[in-house]
């Protein structure tokens, strides 16, 4: 999702983008990686690719910390500027006040392990990098809550929905934005929160999906105990973004709006 709409947004605004896939350098084989980026010199790298299943890294553990940890320390060795797209999954959720970036973090789960392995491997490895903490992403190019919850209503009569963990939803648009703001302002490098601003639940999240598309359906909520997963979740994981992203309301009502007027065109 988000290396689509990146890749879009970063070619509007004249830069070259390289596209990268498992295809032409798998990250996990530091010889691809030395010769994929060793040919092509980029001057900068955006390292999105990741091992996202959460509940899947719990019997996959080996799989997540190749992919994540190792993949990350082979694109940091090359030493070309990077960013790198971590989780608020690095927290453990038992804060009660939006985590900041001098937070310590404190997975609960082996995803969150993993993503924070990374975040490591590429401060041992490479110091002109941005980590890049975003939440509950959702894009027009991939498989995302928003349009799962529209893809359930057209089935169903009712939607049970958790509402006992919070976060902040982010569109990969405004994830993009960013990535386009920290090239051109060069911001100083380091670790940054880009999420949405202000936060929800999972259920709200729902109810909001369904009052902006119209969809007259009733949305229960439920906690997660209800919906037992392999993986523990964050009870609480809301980030302060200092501004970098606007209202969550707001990105999905565009999400929402592109997303009609481009089924209709």
């Amino acid at each position: 999702m988000l290396g689509r709409d990146l890749s879009g947004l970063l070619a509007e605004n004249d830069f070259q983008v390289i596209e990268t896939d498992i295809h032409n350098m798998d990250i996990t084989k530091i010889t691809d990686v030395n010769a994929f980026i060793g040919e092509q010199k980029p001057d900068y790298i955006v390292h999105a690719a990741a091992y996202t299943d959460v509940d899947g890294a719990e019997t996959r553990r080996d799989a997540a910390f190749l992919i994540n940890e190792k993949g990350a320390e082979n694109i940091a060795k090359m030493n070309v500027p990077m960013f790198y797209i971590s989780t608020d999954y690095v927290f453990d959720g038992t804060k009660t006040s939006p985590y900041t970036t001098a937070d310590v973090p404190n997975p609960v789960n082996t995803y969150g392990k993993t993503k924070l392995a990374g975040e490591i491997a590429i401060k041992k490895n490479n110091s002109r990098h941005y980590i890049l903490r975003t939440s509950w992403l959702y894009g027009h190019k991939g498989k995302n809550f928003v349009e799962t919850m529209i893809n359930l209503a057209s089935k169903h009569n009712e939607l049970r929905v958790v509402d006992d963990q919070q976060g902040c939803p982010t569109g990969t648009i405004e994830l993009s934005r960013a990535i386009l703001l920290f090239l051109k302002e060069q911001k100083p490098f380091g670790t940054y929160h880009v999420c949405g601003s202000g936060s929800t639940t999972w259920f709200g999240f729902a109810k909001k999906i369904m009052e902006y598309m119209d969809i007259d359906i009733a949305v229960k909520p439920v906690t997660t105990g209800e919906f037992p997963r392999p993986a523990r979740r964050p009870v609480y994981s809301v980030m302060d973004n200092n501004g970098l992203c606007p209202d969550w309301e707001l990105s999905l009502v565009e999400y929402l709006r592109l997303r009609i007027y481009t089924k209709m065109s």
